[in-house]
């Protein structure tokens, strides 16, 4: 029986509780952790975790004794590392929420305190686990639409002024950044993950068009080529209406997309296109063929978590990705804020590795105002 922890319990963390409790042979949710103790008396009244502990912070829960071999991270970006890296340090293993965090000096804490401690460190990304997604990346893999070429990544949200009033958001300090950061996570994480690779070069603008109590983006356009030349568009936005995402990848042979759809051309004597109904029939074919993912989302990356615990193994989603991920973003943000093409790796010296270096180099549109400990209302976590 894996017992597990949630440290922060704000509205992501409904998501995790319910996921671990689809597994109740497997796992147990020993503790709930909050510097606001109401919220975890909130989940543990709303959930029916009689038996978890409540703790008013991450070291008092490690320093109570309590048994926990897997902790759920769902604080806010700016102390996902120290938080993490004080729960592996005791020998307990770490889900952390997006981001993994701040910067890629955080990053690289963690992935050596994993390491030293003999632990694993996983990052939320709980849409590679969502069968459109899946699927998608299976289906490139086989080769059958060609290379892409182009790709065009949209993380569309739409989100009202009164968002950025939360205590922790809208600032470089606490949140780390804008929609770039917190939302476009998961489609930069799955173009990484279906391109093998991190693009060379990238190339941004940032902007705040909507939202004057916060101080960073509320939209940002990157484009990113790779050393192949090919080239792929990212949008991430909490100014678009009707909350979409998609991937499109426009491939030598078709086109394939999340949500699926195909589309193939082949050439007449004189260029031009005509349609090519043998191929986007065996590439829908294909695509029909895959499994379906026993769990999706969140519930699709802790049995995928808890099976890696339970079986020695590494989770699909590791810390290394996590960090890839951060790098890509701190890339765009380096790109929009200095108002330049930056080239991959980023190394130890630039300073967008360190956070103290974003925070100083971020651009700020506005100073952040009013702050509330909490906001009332649902979530939307997306098509995917």
């Amino acid at each position: 029986m894996i017992k597990v922890a949630i440290v922060g319990c704000g509205n992501i963390s409904g998501a995790h509780i319910s996921s671990y409790l689809m597994f109740p042979e497997r796992c147990k949710i020993v503790a709930l952790v909050d510097i606001f103790p109401e919220k975890c008396e909130q989940k543990k009244t709303q959930f029916e975790l009689a038996d978890a502990q409540v703790f008013a912070s991450h070291t008092e829960m490690l320093e109570s004794g309590v048994e926990v071999d897997l902790v759920s991270n769902c604080t806010p970006p700016y102390v996902h590392a120290s938080i993490s890296i004080d729960c592996m340090d005791k020998k307990m293993n770490v889900l952390v929420e997006k981001p993994m965090a701040t910067c890629l000096a955080e990053c690289d804490e963690m992935l050596a305190a994993e390491k030293r401690n003999g632990v694993v460190l996983s990052c939320g990304a709980q849409n590679r686990f969502n069968d459109m997604i899946f699927k998608l990346k299976t289906l490139a893999d086989t080769g059958m639409a060609g290379k892409i070429r182009a790709a065009h990544v949209d993380s569309l949200w739409w989100r009202g002024r009164p968002y950025y009033d939360l205590w922790w958001r809208g600032t470089w300090e606490k949140e780390g950044g804008g929609p770039t950061l917190n939302h476009a996570v998961h489609q930069i994480d799955m173009i990484n993950w279906i391109q093998k690779e991190l693009p060379a070069e990238v190339t941004s603008v940032l902007s705040n068009v909507m939202h004057d109590n916060s101080e960073v983006e509320d939209l940002s356009f990157a484009i990113l080529k790779y050393a192949d030349g090919a080239l792929a568009n990212v949008t991430s936005s909490v100014v678009h209406h009707g909350g979409t995402q998609s991937i499109v990848l426009q491939c030598e042979d078709a086109k394939i997309a999340a949500p699926f759809s195909v589309a193939a051309e082949i050439s007449q004597p004189n260029g031009f296109g005509k349609r090519n109904p043998e191929l986007e029939k065996e590439l829908t074919d294909k695509y029909n063929s895959f499994a379906n993912q026993p769990y999706e989302g969140f519930a699709g990356e802790v049995n995928n978590v808890l099976a890696a615990l339970e079986t020695n193994t590494r989770p699909l989603i590791t810390g290394e990705d996590g960090r890839k991920t951060v790098e890509l973003i701190s890339a765009i943000y380096k790109s929009g804020c200095l108002k330049q093409t930056v080239t991959l790796p980023l190394a130890k010296d630039d300073p967008f590795y360190t956070f103290e270096g974003i925070i100083k180099h971020g651009t700020r549109f506005y100073e952040k105002g009013k702050a509330v400990d909490d906001l009332a209302g649902d979530i939307t976590l997306g098509n995917f």
